[in-house]
């Protein structure tokens, strides 16, 4: 038998957290600065899940040989930081989700790839009440997502197993990272999605198109 559920973990650029509006504001001003002409939101949008040398390759066209590569990600990133929750917000229905899960003490944290550099600026910044009782990036664990280390971590910081944890997250990574942990995994459709991706495919335990649908699929999990 299945045991009770007593955490979510949350990946954080498009589950937790809408980054992408300050995303595209940054590589739009880093092209500007290049003179180059500006992307279209939802181009840059689809792209921030896959990280910073992505953004470069969309915005440029480089391969990551290429000299300009990395003085370019850099700015990228420098720029970022500058502007790093101007724009941001909770996803619609996550602070409802949020309070839910402190209504009924269940644990919540974030496992993501962003490193901590950002991630917790972001966090300090946004101020989220119930506060994460766990905040995993990649620089806190020798393998980075799709390895389930993150979650392993999770389960060691919150007092509880992986299989205890629900991991939701809005790319294949993630739902590869919870299935290796053992944990129950749901996919964010409603997140970042690479254009020609499809989450049926990412063999995710449930799928959902917007944060409502999260909370009853927890509730069976109780």
């Amino acid at each position: 038998m299945a045991k009770p559920i007593r955490a979510v973990m949350f990946d954080l650029d498009g589950t937790l957290l809408d980054t992408a509006p300050d995303f595209v504001v940054v590589v739009n001003q880093l092209l500007s600065e290049q003179a180059r002409p500006a992307l279209a939101a939802e181009i840059i949008r689809a792209g921030v899940s896959n990280g910073s040398k992505a953004l470069i390759k969309l915005a440029f066209s480089l391969d990551e040989s290429h000299e300009q590569f990395e003085p370019l990600r850099q700015r990228l990133l420098e720029l970022y930081l500058a502007h790093i929750a101007v724009h941001t917000v909770l996803f619609p229905g996550i602070d409802k989700l949020l309070d839910k899960l402190a209504d009924h003490n269940i644990a919540w944290g974030i496992a993501t790839n962003k490193p901590s550099t950002y991630t917790l600026p972001l966090m300090a910044a946004l101020n989220i009440q119930p506060a994460p009782l766990s905040v995993i990036c990649p620089d806190h664990v020798a393998r980075s997502k799709p390895d389930p280390e993150s979650l392993f971590l999770a389960g060691t910081q919150l007092g509880c197993s992986p299989e205890e944890i629900i991991y939701i997250g809005d790319h294949k990574r993630d739902i590869d990272c919870g299935k290796g942990a053992g944990s129950i995994t749901i996919a964010a459709a409603y997140g970042y999605v690479d254009a020609g991706d499809d989450p049926a495919n990412w063999n995710a335990d449930y799928c959902v198109n917007h944060a409502d649908e999260i909370w009853p699929i927890i509730e069976q999990h109780l």
